[in-house]
């Protein structure tokens, strides 16, 4: 807008001028400098009051719900008698499945005992097969062996001892007393690829 002039003539005939000064833009920018002013003077203690003034409303709401749940009406007897029912049923439930988990255990602890009571078997078999210079073969199964121990009536006689194949001046090492065979280490030096 231009400035405007406006003359009055007083009584006495001087000129009398009144100026006004140009107008403003009016919007809010006067209100956000007094609010930003306002900010960064006193900025910290208002977001402490906020959180504060928050805290104590949720206090309060917290405090107000726990109140009105104690107040509501007690249970009536047929309640009571309902939570005990499912209690009862929930509690014959957990023996029932206890028992089952019992049995399976049982179950499992016979089996662990009669494959120990197998294995100290077969490792019986082992040693008297050992024992007799028979040779055992661990494909073989426990009851055959047993089988075959009990069917068989003759008695096996000890080896006689082993001699030597070699002669007594045999050595491997050397290359000498030995058949057709026989080792030689080779040539030491470079070798002669190119």
């Amino acid at each position: 807008m231009d400035d405007v002039e406006i003359t009055d003539v007083n009584d006495d005939g001087s000129l009398y001028q009144v100026e006004k000064a140009p107008l403003k833009n009016q919007d809010l920018s006067s209100i956000s400098l007094t609010v930003g002013e306002l900010l960064s003077q006193y900025g910290w203690y208002l977001l402490v009051v906020t959180v504060l003034v928050y805290l104590v409303i949720q206090h309060l709401s917290k405090r107000r719900s726990s109140q009105s749940s104690r107040s509501s009406p007690p249970q009536t007897p047929q309640d009571a008698v309902l939570v005990a029912r499912r209690q009862e049923a929930m509690e014959a439930a957990r023996r029932k499945m206890q028992e089952e988990l019992d049995a399976k255990a049982s179950i499992f602890r016979e089996k662990q005992k009669q494959q120990e009571e197998e294995k100290r078997k077969q490792k019986i078999e082992i040693w008297e097969c050992m024992q007799q210079g028979k040779s055992y073969k661990g494909t073989a199964q426990p009851s055959q062996a047993t089988g075959e121990a009990s069917s068989s009536t003759t008695v096996l006689k000890p080896k006689a001892d082993k001699k030597p194949l070699r002669g007594a001046d045999y050595n491997p090492l050397t290359g000498q007393g030995g058949g057709s065979c026989s080792w030689r280490p080779g040539r030491r030096g470079p070798s002669s690829g190119g």
